[in-house]
């Protein structure tokens, strides 16, 4: 115990280091399964995925989703909505590009080949 200022003992406590001030370096994919880990975006995502069946091809326009309609049933607020849309497309899962008023929303099927590559390649 010390005195703080000659008139009142204070207790002394050990400073702790918060685990998020240690550096990691984070691949894509860390990136990607973190963005995903939020059960809004991960319903985001299902949505912009199943817009065509897996081999197929989707016409330019026929996958792409307004920001609206995405939103759709899934009971959170537009300001909410953007926020996760913006963090799926800043870990690289969707493309997004305004349209006049509207903001359109994608997945590149790549990603989705680098999703499919994780779970069935060998552990290296």
């Amino acid at each position: 115990m010390r005195l703080d200022k000659g008139l009142i003992p204070v207790k002394t406590i050990p400073t702790i280091r918060n685990m998020s001030n240690y550096q990691i370096n984070n691949t894509p994919l860390d990136e990607m399964f973190k963005a995903l880990s939020n059960p809004h975006r991960l319903a985001l995502f299902n949505r912009l995925m199943s817009c065509c069946a897996p081999g197929t091809k989707c016409g330019v326009d026929m996958d792409r989703f307004c920001v609206g309609e995405l939103g759709e049933g899934l009971d959170i607020a537009p300001s909410t909505l953007s926020h996760h849309l913006k963090e799926l497309n800043r870990a690289g899962l969707i493309q997004m590009e305004r349209r006049g008023k509207n903001v359109e929303c994608w997945l590149e099927r790549k990603v989705l080949t680098q999703l499919s590559d994780f779970f069935t390649e060998p552990l290296k």
